[in-house]
């Protein structure tokens, strides 16, 4: 967050001399100019201090109580301009402090409170012109009264909300300057509440001392009185939800730093801003959390998401519509672009025999442990897949006590879960080891069973499920790990780390490998999970790869954010991954976060719509498709001149030269030391849906499969699919789709000239046998050292 000392804050100057200024020399420029484009008063007490500061890797700026924000790069003179990048995105200052909402916002809310309200003050009228001769009795006077004030305060309250609404329609995103009076508009409005309410109580009064006067206008007022309380109401909650704690502060800004700043008082201010930041992250995700437990880990995590929170928000004045509109806008900047390119090298040229055997065993091997990654999420998954004959077939086993069973499966408390697992594997219960649903901040439920089918021992760890899992995936700072595999930098997600060594422990400590290897001992090991379950089987499968030399490990879907470089290349020795589509999770990670923040900041900038035009457009590609706005991509051509006036935060995004970033570059910024970049497991196969089977509708999806490279993850893809193709189901469906498919091959028998067209036949083949590793004969149980 910009803050400007106040031996810094010099007298404002009317030209912007920055470029003829020495690197690191703050002049302030254009003040006035600058807070008239923003909407504010460079004078009026309590507004901004509108004065623009020049350095040469950063611009800083002081708004009241909380608005102020930082931006890169040197401010223009003319002031902003719509499209151009030209100005920050605030959200509104009502009474001395930030609020969680922008002028722009206002469009929708006020639409359709100005239609109820039109409709409402149209009946009233219709009610007293129709029927105030019968306002004659006991009490009528007072009625006649309340109907005509309130036809006035609606009149006065319609007026008010359409200029609300006309002014909000104004301007760009970038370019609030066209809403300025939009504070004013809201202080009548809020004004106007008074004399409503009070109204509405006087209304409530009358009626409850029965008035015996004609029914219908009795029951209109009744409905006059029951509307007008909903709507305030509904705009005390409006209030609560749009309620910014850190808008009467400065917010921070960690990525600024305290070298930035002009002073040691302003250090120390900067670092209570923060832990004043990171405090109420910490108490909204408590509330959030509130059953959760106390336990230290739980501690841990509560802290690790608030920090991360604290540290990706603090340095934009984004509301949550800014973020919507920006990825509607890159979802379309996404397709325009991959549309208007030319079909990918590599996919047009068909791989060889050897990676198609290769792909075609992995998958089949895909297909069949997904089972069990599948299993491990219990009932509740197993429900969802089959909503009508689910109950049916575990409703025995959720009522049914098998104390027996449960002791060799090492699992009590079972219930429907027991009954789930054996209907989605087909295995029966003697085949499974152990099997724990306890479920804790950094300890995930797994299980254990016996595949006579694959000859392989297969430990499935559970995905995300629970408030816990969600602090388990949101511990995102890297950790270092003690690791006997020969790998130089061994750091990984922490969170997930920690999951995977209480799996690991769990598995040592209490004996369960030795047991199911005791039973089967020329089986081999195969780790699986699906989502954050197969980052927890993937650093799993590292710390046993020493001990157990032949094990695989299968990862669904894994988190991209989960190991260093060196040991995403030591995955790949052992480890597959399987990703769907544009599937978010692959490609989550806090680097790619914070890019993603950067492209939306970036392509918001460019947009000359308002901000309703975009969500309209967007909602209406989102379920019908169509082709998307041919939008000005990222920074390219001509505009790339104009974009002198800063970006909200970002830090000399716009210096050129600077030698973190260039306009040219694909890649995201370089990140803190504590949130490295981190990569996914193993080696990756991608299916893709082959055309467009429409927006939801996967009936007649049609999937391919090839190996990628994790580059390829390396931006976060925004579609109507990027959160349903992680859902398990989803991925069992196109796991049955591409395996079938592949199955089948083309056969074009030898012969025919080049003019004549051959005829291919489909003809049944069976996948590529899966080359099992040699069984084990003399060390079953070899001892595994301790990875912690």
């Amino acid at each position: 967050m910009g803050i400007l000392s106040e031996r810094t804050s010099l007298p404002c100057k009317n030209s912007y001399q920055a470029n003829q200024s020495p690197p690191g020399q703050r002049i302030c420029a254009g003040a006035e100019r600058l807070a008239a484009a923003r909407g504010l008063s460079a004078r009026a007490p309590g507004r901004a201090l509108a004065c623009a500061c020049a350095e040469s890797q950063s611009v800083w700026r002081r708004f009241p109580e909380g608005a102020g924000l930082r931006v890169a790069a040197g401010a223009r003179q003319a002031g902003p301009r719509p499209g151009s990048g030209a100005s920050a995105m605030p959200g509104m200052v009502l009474f001395g402090r930030r609020w969680a909402i922008a002028s722009d916002d206002l469009v929708f809310p006020g639409f359709f409170e100005l239609s109820l309200r039109v409709v409402w003050w149209i009946g009233i009228l219709t009610l007293y012109l129709l029927h105030r001769g019968k306002l004659d009795c006991a009490g009528g006077v007072l009625l006649s009264s309340y109907l005509i004030v309130l036809i006035v305060l609606l009149a006065v309250i319609i007026c008010t909300l359409t200029a609300i609404v006309c002014v909000s329609m104004k301007g760009t995103i970038c370019n609030p300057g066209p809403r300025k009076s939009m504070a004013k508009l809201l202080y009548i409005r809020l004004a106007l509440f008074l004399p409503e309410m009070g109204w509405a109580s006087l209304g409530a009064a009358w009626i409850a001392d029965d008035i015996q006067c004609d029914k219908t206008v009795v029951n209109g007022i009744i409905a006059t009185v029951i509307v007008s309380w909903i709507i305030i109401v509904s705009t005390v909650v409006t209030i609560i939800v749009v309620f910014d704690p850190l808008g009467g502060k400065m917010a921070p800004y960690s990525s600024a730093g305290p070298n930035h700043l002009d002073s040691h008082e302003s250090s120390q201010l900067l670092n209570g801003l923060k832990t004043a930041a990171t405090s109420v992250w910490e108490t909204r995700i408590k509330l959030l959390c509130c059953c959760v437990g106390k336990d230290d880990h739980t501690r841990v995590a509560f802290s690790s998401t608030a920090e991360l929170f604290s540290t990706y928000f603090s340095d934009t004045d984004l509301v949550p519509s800014d973020i919507a509109a920006g990825l509607t806008l890159l979802h379309q900047q996404q397709d325009n672009i991959r549309n208007s390119q030319e079909p990918d090298e590599v996919i047009s040229h068909s791989p060889g025999p050897p990676q198609e055997a290769d792909l075609d065993a992995e998958l089949e091997n895909c297909h069949h442990y997904m089972q069990f990654a599948a299993a491990a999420y219990g009932w509740p998954l197993y429900i969802y897949r089959n909503p009508f004959t689910g109950l049916c077939k575990i409703g025995g086993d959720c009522c049914r006590t098998r104390t027996a069973e449960y002791d060799l499966v090492g699992g009590d408390q079972l219930s429907c879960h027991f009954g789930s697992i054996l209907q989605t594997t087909g295995l029966q219960y003697r085949d499974f080891i152990h099997i724990s649903f306890h479920d804790k901040v950094y300890e995930l439920p797994f299980l254990v069973a016996l595949d006579h089918r694959k000859e392989s021992v297969v430990v499935a760890v559970r995905g995300t499920m629970s408030l816990q899992d969600i602090l388990t995936d949101l511990s995102a700072e890297s950790e270092d790990l003690n690791l006997d595999c020969g790998v130089q930098d061994c750091s990984a997600h922490k969170g997930i780390s920690q999951a995977a060594r209480y799996v690991y422990q769990r598995l040592i400590n209490d004996g369960i490998l030795s047991q199911a290897f005791s039973i089967a001992p020329e089986y081999r090991l195969v780790v699986v999970g699906h989502s954050l379950g197969a980052g927890a089987a993937a650093l799993l499968a590292i710390m046993l790869r020493s001990s157990y030399p032949q094990l695989r490990c299968y990862a669904f879907s894994p988190p991209r954010g989960l190991l260093s470089k060196s040991l995403y290349e030591h995955s790949k020795n052992f480890t597959v991954s399987l990703v769907l589509g544009k599937d978010i999770i692959p490609r989550l990670s806090v680097t790619n976060l914070g890019d993603l923040k950067k492209r939306i900041l970036r392509v918001i900038a460019h947009c000359d719509k308002p901000k309703y035009k975009i969500l309209l457009r967007g909602c209406w590609y989102e379920l019908f498709g169509g082709d998307p706005d041919n939008l000005p991509t990222e920074l390219d051509g001509g505009a790339q001149g104009h974009l002198t006036q800063p970006l909200l935060g970002e830090q000399s995004l716009l210096t050129h030269g600077s030698p973190t970033y260039s306009f040219s570059s694909d890649s995201p910024l370089e990140s803190p030391a504590k949130y490295p970049h981190l990569y996914p497991p193993g080696r990756i196969i991608h299916l893709e849906e082959e055309g467009t089977s429409g927006r939801f509708c996967r009936a007649a999806a049609r999937y391919s499969a090839r190996w990628a490279h994790e580059s390829q993850f390396s931006k976060i893809l925004i579609g109507p699919k990027m959160l349903t193709d992680h859902m398990p189901d989803v991925l069992m469906k196109a796991l049955d789709s591409v395996v079938s498919d592949r199955a089948a091959y083309v056969f074009c028998p030898p012969g025919g000239g080049s003019n004549v067209d051959v005829v291919c036949q489909l003809q049944p083949r069976a996948l590529a046998p899966v080359a099992r590793a040699p069984v084990w004969t003399s060390h079953p149980h070899p001892k595994v050292p301790n990875p912690a």
